[in-house]
């Protein structure tokens, strides 16, 4: 299994429910990376979709625990236990764990690489990913640095 996010200095994702940036080169590297795979989410991750709708050209499973949660185009599961069993239907080298925080540290021991866009400063964030070379990774691979609005950033990738 594979995971896929962008982190800042201190490993910080997210802020209020959205990113604490926006980098057109990370979306699209996103894009690029994921379509045509299975991406693994959080309901709140989902709602922060344009119009709350899935990712197009991928198999958007959703966990969440209200069991009366509706999400067109999606496979809801309902627990851990719930989630692990519909990833048994996918070969693990197609699916991307895509967010929450909460999402990335339930399936963090199940994943052997990761692709973090690693974005230069540090942000006010209320969710973070944990340090991935505490965790057992390694730095693999980087690209050069890539500069917008200001924020420099690098694409990366660590594995097992």
């Amino acid at each position: 299994m594979k995971l896929i996010v962008a982190a800042d200095r201190n490993w910080a994702i997210g802020r209020s429910g959205g990113l604490p940036w926006h980098l057109a080169g990370d979306m699209r590297f996103f894009r690029e990376t994921t379509t045509g795979h299975v991406v693994v989410m959080g309901r709140a991750t989902l709602e922060s979709f344009p119009g709350r709708r899935p990712l197009p050209n991928r198999v958007n499973i959703v966990l969440t625990r209200n069991q009366a949660y509706e999400a067109p185009g999606t496979v809801l599961v309902h627990s851990e236990e719930e989630l692990r069993e519909e990833l048994t239907k996918y070969d693990p080298d197609q699916v991307f764990v895509i967010g929450g925080a909460q999402v990335y540290r339930a399936l963090l021991p199940q994943v052997n690489t990761c692709y973090v866009t690693r974005v230069d400063g540090t942000f006010e964030a209320d969710a973070y990913l944990p340090d991935l070379e505490k965790e057992g990774f390694h730095l693999a691979w980087e690209s050069g640095e890539e500069e917008e609005n200001g924020i420099r950033y690098r694409f990366t990738r660590y594995e097992r």
